[in-house]
């Protein structure tokens, strides 16, 4: 079973930035639907990005323009590179893999249903104003 190990998880300020990445154990790695999600206490867990197997990218409305997902398959590592944080933005983030929404490689919205075969322990992600 693959296993997602995440990190770069920190307290910053408003408009701060951080990285966070996510170390995938599975060869395969490649041919998998990649996502980044995120649940603040009290808050149902949200998409954030997905990236599919040919480097397309989805983002959420809430964050694009400051969230980028990306990925290096030599390293077998998932980005998400993430600016101009405020504290909205905080949350644990969690890094998924195997990504099926029934609608692609898309980020879900609210109310669509979406799974994945492996998920990561989570990265905490504190931003204070």
């Amino acid at each position: 079973q693959v296993q997602l190990v995440e990190s770069g998880g920190d307290s910053v300020q408003s408009g701060g930035s951080l990285r966070l990445s996510c170390s995938v154990s599975d060869d395969a790695y490649s041919r998998y639907c990649m996502g980044w999600f995120r649940q603040a206490p009290g808050k149902e867990r949200e998409g954030v990005a997905t990236i599919d197997t040919h480097g397309t990218t989805s983002v959420a409305d809430s964050v694009k323009g400051r969230f980028t997902i990306s990925q290096d398959n030599a390293k077998k590592t998932l980005y998400l590179h993430m600016n101009n944080l405020n504290p909205e933005d905080t949350a644990m983030y969690y890094c998924a893999a195997d990504v099926v929404t029934g609608l692609g490689c898309v980020v879900p919205f609210r109310g669509i249903h979406y799974s994945a075969a492996a998920w990561g322990q989570g990265t905490q992600v504190t931003v204070s104003s």
